[in-house]
């Protein structure tokens, strides 16, 4: 690579296949792309996972016991042997020039064949004294071969690759001294780098993979950190910019006599909240782009009337509004919820004699008959249907809205991308429905900056007056379980009801849970906890007919206790009940359980939550104290995304070639609004980035079509 041309590009890089590096024949190469690096790029942005202090490095003979060390020696000889259970033991000795260490590894039979005699290792643990002599058990072994250097850096590695980390580390190396004489092109503008004071790309990139000092690597990640999320973030941006400029979309009066007379009517005041995310509502469905705004809120916050106020705002400029939810279940509930609401609302309507007319609600899904169906279907074509509730019928082929000028999605993420596209692509000639999606699954800010960059993002943060926090305990041993359904039986006695939750339907060989219908079969028997008590079963595999029969007969007090698996997480509301006990905790994630618990409490009565079993391992634990701990959403959302790490909200989109390596939404949250400032201050300044060629070529690259089309789709 000559000097005297431009600096290489995050492209140039791109276009260096792997096999242009010494000692990288078709074989390796083969290893390489088993591994996703096929290109100088790859290599360069697979980063180091941690470091090998050698500062802090002893001798053999210095080790004592208990104490965590690193220890450099290479291999004498290794071995394994059957022990019980049809485990096995790898037994492996290390030395140095001041003495040998044994190293025992149970059920690791790779480890043999690792740890050949000869190869040169460094192992971190604690030894233990065993029949006189110090050893580590199961240590964390990385074969270094002849690296040097103060700072060694691990690379995530590859046994069925057969690539080791230091092979990795020479590569590195290579590409590294070759990019020297022309550098790497740095396409974050000189005055950014100054403010945050970053190191330059080139610099950040040797930084990062051979640091001289711990806290250059840090340095490294940081300025690399900023690099990925900055993309991300201006590429968010960028498109939700061009979806307003370029997409035709719906003035909508707003404030009008039918929203007003809906809220005189609401039997209880709005929240503050509710009130502040009615009006952000209200200034998007104004302007002549579509609406693309994200309502967050915990459960019970009052997302239904806030969605109906955006509904009611399209009925009252001649448009129709349509709410899609993913169950059956929840678009009854919604359906049930709303009619309530709305009781015999009049839509003013001047054409008309007496300059009213009723407001047309219809509920559309696949439980419906077929005379309840067509009429719903010609209501909609004709205009007669104002609001439309329903699943994924919504969209079914052949069903056609006269004037569709609002769309809720509710529990988005259980949609998938083209199914929401399709339902935004019904609107009036070519002009896109305004789109309101409404999560109960709180995320935190920085989280949904990332995952949701291109909507606006509401948050409904208080709850209504009268809805009481639910006391949660966890109930672990016999006599604490022989107490909960004690306090089921006492809720009942009071007319109350109750909620038993199980995480599958049927036993298992393969998970250790109670199922759904062996403990509703163990409940009711003969001198079972709920013996002589009303208790239904529902569950996923009964008919949506099977299932609201016995919702119904829930909702209506016939039924004491509903034994449910996690098909009443959404949507299923009633008041009465106050007590929900979910079996075997342990198996299901913090925001399912947030969910779950919010069946109960959802009036002024005081309700309770008992998680009723162990958990199963030390993550499970701290999920179950987490939520006993907090009944707050976003608190949960923060611990979950602690506990789990952001993988579970990225799987809400899917990922790019380069979405997130280095950066992480636990770790570098501040980082992730400060990218966001930069992004829309660019654009700002530079709404095409014509002024940033190079950045906009590494968004291109490394988002690329599909990723970002998601982005705009979802």
């Amino acid at each position: 690579m000559p000097a005297g041309d431009p600096p290489l590009t995050l492209r140039d890089l791109d276009a260096i296949g792997i096999t242009r590096l010494r000692n990288v024949g078709r074989k390796r190469a083969s290893s390489l792309t088993e591994m996703e690096i096929n290109s100088v790029l790859d290599l360069l942005q697979h980063y180091p996972r941690r470091y090998i202090d050698r500062t802090k490095q002893a001798r053999i003979a210095e080790l004592a016991q208990g104490e965590e060390v690193f220890v450099e020696g290479c291999v004498e000889r290794s071995s394994s042997r059957r022990i019980k259970q049809r485990r096995r033991l790898v037994e492996v000795v290390i030395s140095d020039d001041t003495g040998r260490l044994k190293l025992t590894f149970f059920n690791q039979p790779w480890q043999e064949q690792s740890l050949r005699p000869g190869r040169q290792v460094i192992v971190h643990g604690r030894p233990t004294r065993y029949r006189g002599s110090l050893q580590m058990t199961n240590p964390v072994v990385d074969l270094v071969g002849d690296r040097t250097g103060r700072f060694v850096p691990v690379y995530p590695q590859s046994e069925k690759a057969s690539v080791s980390t230091w092979e990795i580390a020479k590569f590195v190396d290579q590409a590294l001294n070759r990019c020297q004489p022309r550098g790497i092109a740095d396409p974050v503008p000189a005055g950014v780098l100054q403010r945050f004071d970053f190191m330059g790309r080139h610099t950040a990139l040797n930084g990062i993979h051979r640091p001289a000092a711990m806290g250059e690597s840090s340095e490294a990640r940081r300025r690399l950190v900023f690099d990925e999320l900055l993309r991300v973030q201006v590429e968010l941006v960028r498109r939700k910019r061009r979806l307003e400029r370029h997409t035709a979309g719906l003035s909508h009066a707003t404030g009008g006599e039918l929203l007003d007379r809906f809220l005189a009517r609401l039997p209880f005041p709005l929240t503050g909240a509710q009130q502040r995310v009615i009006e952000e509502i209200a200034g998007d469905l104004a302007l002549p782009h579509p609406m693309h705004r994200l309502m967050q809120g915990d459960v019970g916050a009052g997302k239904t009337v806030v969605a109906l106020c955006a509904l009611l705002t399209a009925v009252q400029g001649g448009f129709q509004g349509a709410l899609m939810a993913p169950t059956e279940v929840l678009a009854e509930q919604h359906f049930e919820t709303m009619v309530s609401l709305l009781g015999d609302l009049t839509v003013p309507d001047e054409r008309r004699l007496g300059g009213e007319r009723p407001l047309k609600v219809e509920l559309l899904s696949g439980s419906r008959g077929a005379a309840d169906r067509r009429r719903a279907v010609a209501g909609l074509a004709t205009g007669d249907v104002e609001i439309v509730l329903g699943t994924h019928a919504l969209i079914s082929e052949g069903l056609e809205y006269r004037a569709l000028g609002v769309v809720v999605i509710d529990e988005q993420h259980r949609f998938g991308v083209e199914q929401r596209a399709v339902l935004r692509g019904r609107g009036p000639g070519s002009v896109m429905p305004d789109l309101l999606v409404m999560t109960a699954t709180p995320i935190p800010r920085t989280a949904a900056m990332t995952v949701y960059g291109d909507l606006d993002v509401s948050v409904l943060d208080e709850l209504p007056a009268g809805r009481t926090p639910v006391a949660t305990s966890w109930a672990r041993g016999p006599l604490e379980e022989a107490r909960v359904w004690a306090a089921v039986r006492a809720a009942v006695s009071e007319g109350r009801q109750a909620y038993v939750v199980c995480p599958v339907i049927e036993e298992s060989d393969v998970l250790d849970v109670r199922s759904a219908i062996e403990t509703h079969e163990r409940l009711t028997a003969g001198g079972g906890e709920l013996a002589g008590l009303r208790v239904g079963l529902l569950h996923g595999r009964v008919t949506p007919a099977e299932k609201e029969a016995t919702m119904e007969l829930f909702r209506s007090g016939r039924l004491e206790v509903l034994v449910a698996t996690t098909v009443i997480e959404v949507g299923v509301d009633v008041p009465n009940a106050t007590v929900m006990v979910v079996v075997d905790p342990g198996r299901f994630g913090i925001a399912q359980l947030h969910q779950l618990r919010g069946r109960v409490g959802r009036s002024r009565l005081a309700s309770s939550c008992y998680l009723l079993g162990e958990a199963v391992t030390a993550e499970a634990e701290a999920r179950l104290e987490a939520v006993v701990a907090s009944n707050d959403g976003f608190e949960l959302a923060e611990a979950d995304l602690e506990l789990r790490g952001e993988g579970t909200i990225m799987g809400e989109r899917q990922r790019g070639r380069n979405d997130l390596r280095l950066a992480s939404l636990r770790r570098d949250k501040e980082w992730v609004a400060v990218a966001r400032d930069v992004a829309i201050e660019m654009l700002d300044a530079d709404p095409d980035l014509l002024g940033h060629r190079e950045l906009a070529d590494e968004i291109e690259l490394l988002l690329g079509d599909t990723d970002a089309e998601y982005l705009l789709k979802s």
